[in-house]
């Protein structure tokens, strides 16, 4: 697996959420649902939670945990943090997407 690209600006903020809320590492995860078949699903885990078929990423003084069911759709992700004039978030670039829907919440593979 190639597993995804994280920017340093996105590491520091998995960081960040990982020391503010005192957790292990922040998910990311593919559920289904949506017009165009899947959603990202963003959450935080323990350690204890993780198995040992997730992927666990380092970022510094936290760690993304990718689950093993979204491992292969995850392949050649970029993971970014931007800030937007409406807010900021951890955005998804994913070369394997095939399709969204118009609102760009759920993707197709």
């Amino acid at each position: 697996m190639q597993i995804p690209k994280i920017t340093e600006s996105a590491k520091q903020h998995i960081n960040k959420i990982c020391k503010d809320y005192d957790v292990f590492a922040v998910s990311l995860n593919l559920k289904g649902g949506g017009c165009a078949g899947y959603e990202y699903e963003w959450q935080t885990v323990e350690k204890d939670s993780i198995l040992k078929e997730d992927t666990v990423i380092s970022t510094g003084s936290g760690n993304l945990v990718i689950g093993s069911f979204s491992t292969a759709f995850l392949e050649r992700t970029e993971i970014d943090y931007v800030t937007e004039m409406l807010g900021s978030k951890l955005t998804i670039n994913n070369p394997n997407v095939q399709s969204s829907c118009g609102c760009g919440e759920s993707i197709g593979f």
